[in-house]
């Protein structure tokens, strides 16, 4: 019966381990087995300070062994130093001749920590190897083993198989700022009881940050441990405003490191480089652009509506692709052109510096026709979620009359792809009827939806993917609507819709 408790815990402390944002309180779910914690985490209370290895039967450990030292609690200018302190964990002496096979059999009770080394010698309380060599010590995850008989089964066997005593001493190790993790350390800055952020998207050498109101006074130096724990990160800037809906860039502040906004990213095998205070990017799309791409053939025609530096435009052509890729942003604008030439794709590409509507009524129009006549697709991306749908009425009437129908040619319709957010519970059917209303048509089963990303609570980002009807091509099929020109939905069935 002792035993099966002692599985308990042991299984509990590795849970702790892996999940330590979740409560024990949260994973015991019964009466008697929260009683049970509650005895262990009292059996386990005692601290034992003493520097230098004594045998003990059964060893306490600090189960609050990685928590920073309270003073640091409202620290808004970092001082590494404040967060040093000297811990003991509990370690296993082991012959050097079956060191490495011990080790092995050991690893998922091991003490793993950054900057520190899992074997030491076997010393004494100078710190002097008391043991000829013949002995190292194995440190030890004190959420793991709390005792010498904390050991799993397996790891029992292997102790007994390599001849090496079931015991635990006690070893004095210092803990720094270099051996926590960001969160760690902001858990213990930040006031108790509120989120703690250490997330953020990377941009190049640029990690972008979204904090909070009672973050901010904090800012400094959440910018500071971000740059310190996050190897190639040299700049932390955070968002002050929401996203300008013309330019798509916002402002910023430079929390931490350098004042250098032009950033180098490689996505999907195509490289980027832009002023990321000037432009829009967003690095959580990275999956969107490639499921879009993914859906292109050579020699198929891209328009790019809203291009910015070239994400969606950029590996088309690399497809093969003939793209009309357009910003209104000067900054954006300046980017893909840039970054067409970086990515050797010039001979593709056609960029444009215009308002989106203007775009299509303009260079798009002027194309458009000469394009349907051939058999390759035709591909309009629309990506500006928070005002792409309002831009599809754009295409109302936008080649004129139809042509005479005695002209002889397969009609090759484009497909669009438009993005926009949405608040409402049913997100799907909102983008589809907001699309249906600038159209002026009808899109109920011929057009799909894809749930790109949450981009905060009860706001989604969706495509609407759908073919255009000759109905809002040509104005010949509106000239017999009401002057209220509202949808006609029984006037377009799938005759007059082609994928």
């Amino acid at each position: 019966m002792a035993a099966g408790w002692r599985e308990a815990c042991r299984l509990l402390f590795m849970l702790q381990r892996y999940y330590s944002c979740i409560s024990l309180h949260l994973i015991c779910c019964t009466q008697n087995l929260n009683q049970f914690v509650k005895n262990s985490f009292q059996f386990s209370s005692v601290l034992h300070s003493q520097k230098g290895m004594t045998d003990q039967p059964q060893i306490s450990t600090n189960l609050g062994l990685y928590k920073p030292p309270p003073t640091v609690r409202g620290m808004t200018e970092l001082d590494r130093g404040a967060f040093s302190q000297t811990v003991s964990v509990p370690a296993i002496r082991i012959p050097t001749g079956v060191l490495n096979k011990v080790v092995k059999s050991l690893k998922k009770v091991a003490l793993q920590r950054p900057g520190f080394k899992r074997v030491v010698e076997d010393g004494n309380k100078d710190g002097k190897d008391c043991s000829n060599g013949e002995h190292r010590l194995l440190l030890l995850d004190p959420n793991s083993i709390t005792s010498s008989e904390s050991f799993g089964s397996e790891e029992a066997a292997a102790l007994q198989a390599f001849g090496v005593p079931q015991e635990i001493q006690q070893y004095e190790l210092k803990l720094t700022y270099e051996n926590l993790k960001s969160e760690e350390v902001l858990r213990a800055v930040l006031p108790e009881g509120q989120d703690v952020t250490s997330g953020f998207s990377r941009v190049g050498h640029i990690a972008h940050m979204n904090l909070r109101d009672h973050q901010l006074p904090y800012r400094k130096l959440i910018g500071q441990v971000i740059i310190d724990k996050n190897p190639g990160i040299t700049c932390v800037v955070n968002k002050t405003n929401t996203i300008d809906s013309t330019y798509r860039n916002f402002q910023m502040e430079v929390l931490a490191g350098e004042n250098n906004m032009v950033a180098k990213v490689r996505e999907n095998g195509v490289f980027y480089e832009f002023d990321f205070s000037q432009v829009y990017w967003n690095s959580r799309l990275s999956t969107e652009h490639e499921r879009i791409v993914a859906l292109l053939q050579r020699g198929e025609t891209v328009v790019d509506v809203f291009a910015g530096v070239g994400p969606f435009a950029i590996p088309a052509a690399h497809r093969g692709c003939e793209v009309l890729a357009n910003d209104l942003n000067p900054e954006s604008f300046h980017w893909l052109q840039h970054n067409v030439k970086l990515n050797k794709v010039h001979q593709k590409i056609t960029c444009f510096n215009m308002d989106g509507r203007d775009f299509i009524r303009g260079p798009v129009r002027e194309r458009l026709p000469a394009l349907m006549k051939g058999s390759q697709k035709i591909h309009m991306v629309m990506n500006l979620p928070a005002l792409a749908l309002e831009f599809l009425d754009a295409f109302k009437d936008l080649l004129g009359s139809e042509p005479d129908q005695g002209l002889s040619f397969k009609e090759n319709l484009p497909r669009v792809h438009c993005y926009g957010f949405s608040k409402e519970d049913d997100p799907q059917k909102d983008v589809v009827e907001r699309a249906e209303a600038s159209l002026k048509v009808s899109l109920q089963g011929q057009c799909s939806v894809h749930m790109v990303r949450n981009v905060a609570p009860n706001k989604e980002m969706m495509c609407v993917s759908f073919t255009l009807p000759k109905g809002v091509l040509y104005s010949k099929h509106t000239q017999d609507r009401d002057s209220s020109e509202e949808p006609c939905p029984k006037k377009l069935k799938c005759e007059d819709l082609t994928d």
